[in-house]
């Protein structure tokens, strides 16, 4: 009986380690620097570019569209270290800043990058119906 319960508990601890190295396994690819707007000023077309963080080898994945901190005023986008490598496909986000900008164009700049994921993310392996802001 005793080696029973040892080879159920060595076989959940192989499962268990089994997943660990999948998940770890994933493989995932960036793509920089596109343009989510087209036209506009010299301004918008410095900053309105994005860019993506994907696995290259799931489907379907939940999105997280980062917009980076900075008051409106400062920051460059970046993938986060906490998101990296858990199983999203994340956009991160370049918009124009204040004061270059009205407050209005950095709206218009937020929901323009929304709708590009809404319309781009399947190409990311990223779900439309599991999109997420932060």
């Amino acid at each position: 009986m005793k080696i029973l319960k040892f080879s159920k508990n060595l076989i959940a601890a192989a499962v268990l380690v089994m997943m660990v190295v999948m998940s770890a396994s994933a493989q995932y690819q960036t793509v920089k620097d596109i343009p989510y707007v087209s036209g506009g000023n010299q301004y918008a077309k410095e900053r309105c570019k994005l860019d993506v963080y994907y696995p290259t080898d799931k489907k379907d994945v939940p999105v997280v569209v980062w917009f980076h901190g900075g008051g409106l005023e400062g920051g460059e986008k970046y993938i986060d270290p906490e998101l990296m490598n858990a199983g999203y496909t994340v956009v991160s986000v370049n918009y124009r800043l204040l004061p270059k900008a009205t407050i209005d164009e950095v709206i218009d700049d937020a929901a323009a990058a929304v709708a590009w994921t809404f319309k781009n993310i399947e190409k990311y392996n990223g779900s439309v119906k599991k999109i997420f802001l932060t």
